[in-house]
């Protein structure tokens, strides 16, 4: 390699080195609130399967390596209203699984797995559940 060549890629190297490194300058955080709307109708599907989920202690901690879920798991009326307000979305969007003899209507398309996907199931008789993630980030297992 030539020295000017050499140079240039040094001189390169070094400018996007800066470049980077200003995206990751710390700056002052904004603490001002951020700005919010009335919720949708479908917001209430997600509380009310969250507040039977509280109810009765059906939520648990789901992890992999880079995020934390809370999961809350509700059955019964408010899982059937969920999975009945769900069946055109996943008609259309190719939401809607065949699993273990249960249908399973997903919030969006499922890419990888389940993992962090909010979704209904029915078995085709009586039996409704839905499983709604939060992502709640480190402080979830924070123990200081």
């Amino acid at each position: 390699m030539g020295r000017s060549l050499a140079v240039s890629l040094v001189v390169l190297m070094g400018l996007s080195a800066c470049t980077h490194g200003r995206d990751h300058v710390a700056a002052e955080p904004d603490l001002a609130p951020f700005a919010t709307v009335h919720a949708p109708a479908n917001a209430r599907l997600y509380a009310d399967c969250i507040g039977q989920a509280i109810d009765a202690g059906t939520y648990a901690r789901a992890h992999d390596p880079s995020t934390e879920l809370l999961v809350f798991s509700c059955t019964g009326a408010p899982a059937r209203a969920f999975f009945e307000a769900l069946a055109e979305r996943s008609r259309i969007t190719g939401s809607e699984y065949s699993l273990d003899g249960r249908t399973l209507r997903a919030t969006e398309p499922i890419q990888r797995d389940r993992f962090g996907t909010d979704s209904c199931s029915w078995d085709g008789d009586s039996d409704w559940r839905c499983d709604i993630s939060l992502r709640t980030g480190t402080f979830l297992t924070d123990t200081h």
